[in-house]
C-alpha cells in the first residue's frame, strides 16, 4: 500500500491530504505540523480573530473529527529535523516516518528585527500565527501606543485593527510610500488616505532606527532623529519561504523549493505546493503568496501524485479587508506601464486597472466587487479591453466579456 507523508500542516497541505481522499487514494496518509491546533485559516488572524469577532474554531479548515473520519493520520506539536531522500524517511528526532511520496507544503515565516536593534524585547511581535495573535491579543486596549514597522498589507490590516480598537497606531514605511513593493501610486495614496481618516500617523521614507526599552519595548528611535515613546511594536517586514527542510535534504531552491510545471521538486517523490514553492511561469519562474495558489497547487499536486501529470497554471487573485473596505486584487502587475481609474458606484469604492501598453494584467478593486470580478475574468480569458472604456463610467463592464 502506497503511503504518503505531508510535512506543512497550514492551507496547502491540508487541502492536499483532502484532495487525495477526494480521489480515492486509499493509501496510508500522514500529515505533520508545528503547531497545537489543527489547519487553520491566516488570513483572519491579522483582521476577525484579532478584532474578537471570529472564535478559534470558526478558523478550522475543517473539523478537527475530519482528519479521523478520513484516515488521515494528523500528528501536531511535530517538527521534522530532517528529510533522508536516499531512504525515503522523515526524521522527528530518532523516530523514521517512512514514505513512498513526500510534499513538503511548509509555507513561509516571517521576517523578524535583529536582536541588535531590539528585536528581541518583550512587547515586538509579528503576525504570522495562532501564537502569535494570541500573545498581541492582551496588548490591544484602547488609549495604548502601537507601532507598526511596513507599510504593506500585513502592516496595514494590523494598523486597521488597533485603530479599530481605540488603539494610538503610528505606522512607519522605509519606501517611498505605503504598499510600494505591490501595488501603484494610486492605491497606495487610497489607503493612506483610509488610515489618515482613521487617525493613524503614517510616516513613509522613515525606517526603524533601533526599539528602545530595557527588557520590553518602551520606545523607538526613527531614521529621522525622532524618538517615539510606543507600549508595544508589530514588526511586518515580509516573509520568506520556509524551503529549509528542502535546502538540508538537497533539493533544488530557488526562490523557495522549486518544483517544475507539476509540482515536483529535483526528486521526483518529493513535491511541494504553497507559499514555500517556486514554479514555472510564462518564461520565468513564480512563488505566489496566497491562499488560492495554496489550494489550487495542493490539488494539482495531490492529482499529479496519482499519475495525472497535470500542469499546474495559476489563477491570481488577492484581497485585503481593512476598516470597511475590501480590496480584491486580480492577476500580477509586474511590468505596468500605465494606471486606468475607474470611479466606482459603491462607498469609498475605485478600481485600479494595470496595463502594460494594450495589456490589461492586472485591477487592483476597492469595494468595487464587479469591477474585480471583470477583470478577473477578462485576465484570465486573455482580454484587453481599450483603456478609454474602462475610463468610461457609461460603459457596462460585464458587455467587455463578450466584445
Amino acid at each position: 500500500m502506497s503511503n504518503i507523508v505531508v510535512i506543512g500542516a497550514g492551507q496547502a497541505g491540508s487541502s492536499l491530504v483532502a484532495k487525495l481522499r477526494n480521489l480515492g487514494f486509499d493509501g496510508k496518509i500522514t500529515l505533520i505540523g508545528e503547531e497545537t491546533a489543527p489547519p487553520y485559516q491566516r488570513p483572519p488572524l491579522s483582521k476577525k480573530y484579532l478584532l474578537g469577532e471570529m472564535d478559534l474554531e470558526r478558523l478550522y479548515l475543517r473539523p478537527e473529527s475530519f482528519y479521523t473520519e478520513n484516515d488521515i493520520e494528523l500528528r501536531l506539536c511535530t517538527t521534522v529535523t530532517g528529510i533522508d531522500t536516499a531512504a525515503k524517511q522523515v526524521m522527528i528526532g530518532d523516530e523514521a516516518v517512512p514514505y513512498d511520496q513526500l510534499a513538503l507544503t511548509t509555507g513561509s515565516s516571517p521576517r523578524y528585527l535583529p536582536a541588535a536593534i531590539g528585536g528581541d524585547l518583550d512587547g515586538v511581535y509579528v503576525v504570522r500565527d495562532l501564537k502569535d495573535v494570541d500573545a498581541m491579543a492582551p496588548e490591544c486596549v484602547e488609549g495604548k501606543r502601537v507601532l507598526i514597522i511596513g507599510g504593506g498589507y500585513i502592516g496595514l490590516e494590523a494598523a486597521a485593527v488597533a485603530a479599530s480598537k481605540g488603539l494610538q497606531v503610528t505606522v512607519v514605511e522605509m519606501a517611498d510610500r505605503i504598499l510600494q513593493r505591490v501595488a501603484s501610486p494610486e492605491t497606495s495614496d487610497y489607503f493612506r488616505a483610509l488610515h489618515k481618516g482613521h487617525g493613524v500617523d503614517i510616516r513613509e521614507g522613515v525606517g526603524l532606527e533601533t526599539l528602545l526599552g530595557d527588557g520590553r519595548v518602551t520606545g523607538a528611535r526613527l531614521s529621522d532623529g525622532s524618538e517615539l515613546e510606543i507600549d508595544f511594536a508589530i514588526v511586518g517586514v515580509g516573509i520568506m519561504p520556509a524551503a529549509g527542510l528542502a535546502d538540508a535534504a538537497g533539493l533544488e531552491i530557488d526562490n523557495g523549493i522549486k518544483a517544475n510545471e507539476l509540482g515536483q521538486t529535483s526528486d521526483p517523490s518529493v513535491w511541494t505546493a504553497g507559499d514555500c514553492a517556486s514554479f514555472p511561469y510564462k518564461d520565468g519562474r513564480l512563488r505566489l503568496e496566497s491562499v488560492p495558489n495554496a489550494i489550487d497547487m495542493a490539488e494539482v499536486v495531490a492529482e499529479n501524485m496519482l499519475g495525472a501529470d497535470k500542469t499546474y497554471v495559476p489563477t491570481i487573485w488577492f484581497w485585503s479587508d481593512q476598516y470597511d473596505v475590501k480590496l480584491q486584487i486580480a492577476g500580477l502587475n509586474t511590468g505596468y506601464d500605465r494606471i486606468i481609474t475607474r470611479p466606482g458606484d459603491n462607498e469609498n469604492g475605485v478600481s485600479f486597472w494595470y496595463y502594460q501598453g494594450d495589456t490589461l494584467l492586472a485591477v487592483d478593486a476597492m469595494n468595487e466587487a464587479r469591477a474585480y470580478m471583470v477583470g478577473k475574468r477578462l485576465i484570465d480569458m486573455g482580454k484587453s479591453p481599450d483603456p478609454a472604456a474602462i475610463e468610461n463610467p457609461a460603459t457596462e463592464l460585464k458587455a467587455l466579456l463578450k466584445a
